[in-house]
């Protein structure tokens, strides 16, 4: 019995190995424009080439004095100044961004690279990443590090994500959600899929990032998730929580949040919050591993066939 599972996981391995090899060779190669820095410093002068070469960058409903105003700011000037502190270089970044373009290029051939172009939002956090089919737009003002000054009045939970290797897992979320089909999320269950299905697509698409990294949790948040996978599958068990379509489950288990509510004082405490997206992960990863199903064809398949075939058993 040893030998059969050695000899399982060295194929599976070797499988593994097979396809990174191919992705590798796809070998995308982009180039990162920096909009941030050319007009951060440019002269009122220059105004004219840089309307011209990014035009989609600059809203017809307003005018050039809008603009110049605008660069003469001295907000925009600091940002400006801290994006080009913090990223004197973009190679680390722009790497991780081409081997995402590699995988997404090998399970989705229809994918072609848009033009990658970083820029300043006045830290606009909830827009950090801006995905369309010729252009992806990246605030870099929202990846200064968690302790940045500019984030004074943000919550912690928030922020914490506000760092550089976080870059290219936002990216792959948004990718992740142009071609998740779901018609409907009004269940718990609907909600745990849904995001088990952009976090499994991030496991697909971002082999170098830890579990850690591709769901936004410390590691010390995540090693509790995974002890206390049990307990919180029998807690939503118990309540019969998973088809119930109270629209405060979400806030409670699904969306961004310092903790979870599971409204005990001892959970909730040292709970991370969207567990139910962890939870949702685990059960999508679950079907995935007992099912000869592809990537293109799980995330177009319902939430509830999804959980029936996945023979999920928590941790314990």
């Amino acid at each position: 019995m040893l030998t059969f599972f050695s000899l399982f996981i060295f194929v599976s391995c070797n499988d593994e190995n097979k396809v990174e090899k191919a992705i590798t060779q796809i070998n995308i190669d982009i180039s990162v424009e920096r909009f941030d820095q050319f007009f951060g410093n440019a002269k009122v002068d220059d105004l004219p080439k840089l309307k011209q070469a990014y035009p989609f960058m600059f809203p017809k409903t307003y005018k050039d004095s809008f603009w110049i105003a605008k660069m003469e700011d001295t907000l925009q000037q600091e940002l400006t100044y801290e994006t080009g502190k913090a990223y004197e270089t973009f190679t680390r970044e722009e790497t991780e961004i081409e081997s995402l373009f590699n995988h997404l290029k090998y399970y989705f051939p229809e994918f072609n690279p848009p033009r990658v172009i970083t820029t300043t939002s006045s830290v606009d956090y909830r827009n950090k990443v801006i995905i369309t089919d010729t252009i992806a737009l990246i605030a870099l003002d929202a990846y200064l590090g968690k302790d940045h000054h500019f984030y004074g009045g943000i919550q912690k939970f928030i922020r914490d994500n506000f760092e550089s290797d976080q870059i290219v897992v936002d990216m792959a979320n948004e990718y992740a959600e142009r071609r998740i089909y779901q018609t409907q999320r009004k269940t718990l269950l609907d909600e745990m899929i849904y995001f088990g299905k952009q976090l499994y697509f991030k496991d697909i698409m971002l082999p170098n990032k830890s579990e850690a990294q591709r769901i936004g949790y410390s590691e010390e948040a995540l090693n509790w998730a995974r002890s206390n996978e049990h307990y919180m599958w029998r807690f939503f068990i118990e309540r019969e929580l998973l088809y119930s379509t109270d629209t405060k489950l979400p806030g409670r288990f699904i969306n961004p949040a310092p903790f979870s509510k599971f409204y005990l004082e001892e959970i909730d405490a040292n709970s991370p919050g969207r567990v139910g997206q962890y939870i949702g992960w685990q059960i999508v990863r679950a079907y995935m591993k007992n099912n000869d199903v592809s990537l293109k064809d799980m995330l177009r398949t319902k939430p509830e066939d999804i959980f029936n075939n996945s023979k999920f058993k928590p941790r314990k």
